[in-house]
Order: structure tokens, then C-alpha cells, then sequence
């Protein structure tokens, strides 16, 4: 059984197929989404929407897509490189540098090849750990002109992530080193996918795990967020990369341009958004959904603020 877009696309949008290099000459694979029937001279705002850590553009970013191209605007998902459709050898390596690159050479595309975009009016949508990767790209490259982040993730923040002690840390280092030697060896890379090959028919089915856990598999190994090329994973010396890179390094330099943060009051993530909210510089706004967890931003159109979303890009692009 084959498996798509995890909403389905509404009849006022079309999307097209489009395939462009980064600046390392790997190519991306992504998704134009724009309403039907514009005219030839008609430019819109555009928004360019980055999938979480280890998902895909049919998944998350299809829904926020389909419905911002519903509000007035050329919408672009992609996946990763070294993901999904895009290029990329082996498969399923992660590199920050890279995954920020990403959203730059989303904006070098809308701003040279996409039809009906206004260059002057290119934001970010980072969700999960696309978010932070999302910040990053923004704090260097001036051309987005806004950015807000969905239930964020900072994939680069080990370190707080699994609370590591020093020795910890050591340990977790001198593991992932001599990891290096047997992929080496092996002539590829150890890789441990999170979820499922094919999704489970409903709750019930789910293995009963930790509550962390539990809460992926409520989205990715049930058909309601399921894609065969999300896995949710990558290399297990990717962590190595993550380790060499923080995120947030720069996020004050966004400013003056604007960010938002949207997270659920009750997202087990919500540390991540506070303290990027800290971190940054004015302009600022947090945007707190109430009775929501983590995932629950992902797909649900009933918890997802897309209204103050589009407010939120209207007015930054003034």
C-alpha cells in the first residue's frame, strides 16, 4: 500500500513538484503550493515551511502549506537533504549546517524561479526540530523576513536534552567517536529508524512505551501522520554534528526582524521555545495554545492558530 500527504490538498490550491540544488550542488526535492487561478502579475507573500527532525514535506509541512496557500500565500516545502525525495549519500544523515542551508535555498529558488512570489516577502515556518535549524538560516540570511516556530525543538542542544553530566558527556563523545571506525568498516553508516516500516490501524495497536515515545508514536506510526520516508531518525553519528553546532548561537541577530513562538501549554517541548524566546531580541511575541501538547501542532486544524499565524507574517511584511 503506498502512502502520500497526510491531508489532503484543497481544491482552491494546486502544488507542483520542483526539484532545485543547494548551494553544495545537492539537489532538494520540494513542493510549490499557490492558489489557482492567480494572474500572470500577481505577486504574493511566501512562505517557506521546515519539516521536524527526521519527517517529511507530505507530512507536517503539507498541512500548513495546503492551508496557508488557502490565506494568500506561495507556500514551499522540502525535504532534507540526505532525506525523503531529496538527494543525498548515505540516506538519513543529519548536519545542522546543512539543514540550515536548506531554508536559504528554499529562499534562492522563490526568489529566482517560483512563479507569483514577492521577493520582499519570503518568511520561515519552522516545526519541531525544524525550527531551530529555521533560526539559524534566519539569523545569517537577510532575505527572510520573518520567522515563527511550531512546537520548537533545538536538535543541537544535546547536551540539555538528555541532561548530561560532564562524565556523561564524555562518555556519549567517546561512544559516537569509535562509532566512526565500525561505520568506516562497514562502508555505511549505523542507522536505527524510530518508527514503523508501516503504520499501526489505530491506538490500541501501539506498543506501550515511555510517554515521550508514546507521543511520537500517536503521530508517526498511526496513519494520521505516517509517511514511509519519515522515520523519524537519523545516523547515529549525526549526534556528532549536533554536538559542533548550536543553534541559537546568533538569534539576536534576527532582530529587527520578527519572530514568533507557538507552543502548547501542555508540550512536553515548551522549554525550547521559552528559552529561544529569551535568548532573542525585540521584536518578539509567544503565542501559548491552550490544552495542546507537542504534537498536536503538527496536524490538528482545531489547535493550530493559523489565523494569528497569518496576522502575525501580514503585519511583519508591511
Amino acid at each position: 500500500m503506498a502512502y502520500g500527504y497526510i491531508t489532503k490538498l484543497d481544491k482552491n490550491v494546486e502544488r507542483k513538484h520542483v526539484r532545485y540544488n543547494n548551494r553544495y550542488g545537492i539537489a532538494i526535492a520540494a513542493d510549490i503550493y499557490a492558489p489557482k487561478d492567480l494572474k500572470d502579475d500577481q505577486l504574493l507573500p511566501a512562505l517557506i515551511i521546515g519539516a521536524p527532525y527526521g519527517s517529511t514535506k507530505e507530512q507536517s509541512p503539507a498541512v500548513y502549506a495546503n492551508k496557508f496557500a488557502q490565506l494568500g500565500y506561495v507556500t514551499l516545502t522540502f525535504d532534507q537533504v540526505y532525506m525523503g525525495e531529496s538527494a543525498g549519500e548515505p540516506r538519513h544523515v543529519a548536519s545542522p549546517d546543512l539543514y540550515a542551508e536548506s531554508f536559504s535555498a528554499a529562499v534562492d529558488y522563490l526568489g529566482t524561479k517560483a512563479a507569483h512570489v514577492n521577493r520582499d516577502q519570503i518568511g520561515v515556518i519552522g516545526i519541531s526540530g525544524g525550527a531551530g535549524f529555521g533560526l539559524s538560516a534566519t539569523a545569517v540570511d537577510t532575505r527572510i523576513k520573518a520567522i515563527a516556530t511550531i512546537s520548537m525543538y533545538d536538535m543541537t542542544d544535546i547536551r540539555e536534552m538528555a541532561n548530561l553530566a560532564p562524565e556523561q558527556l564524555f562518555q556519549l563523545k567517546d561512544q559516537l567517536s569509535k562509532q566512526r571506525w565500525v561505520d568506516f568498516e562497514n562502508g555505511q553508516p549505523d542507522y536505527h529508524p524510530n518508527f514503523p516500516e508501516t503504520p499501526f490501524n489505530n491506538l490500541d495497536d501501539l506498543p506501550d512505551q515511555d510517554e515521550l515515545t508514546n507521543e511520537w508514536l500517536r503521530f508517526y506510526a498511526l496513519k494520521r501522520g505516517f509517511h514511509p520516508n519519515g522515520r523519524g531518525s537519523a545516523t547515529t553519528t549525526s549526534n556528532l554534528a549536533m554536538l559542533e553546532f548550536s543553534a541559537l548561537d546568533y538569534i539576536k541577530e534576527i532582530s529587527p526582524r520578527p519572530i514568533l513562538f507557538v507552543y502548547g501549554d501542555k508540550a512536553h517541548s515548551r522549554s525550547y521555545s521559552e528559552r529561544a524566546y529569551y535568548l532573542a531580541s525585540q521584536p518578539k511575541q509567544k503565542l501559548v495554545v491552550k490544552d495542546c501538547e507537542h504534537i498536536d501542532l503538527y496536524d490538528n486544524l482545531e489547535k493550530i492558530p493559523f489565523d494569528l499565524i497569518d496576522v502575525f507574517f501580514k503585519d511583519s511584511f508591511i
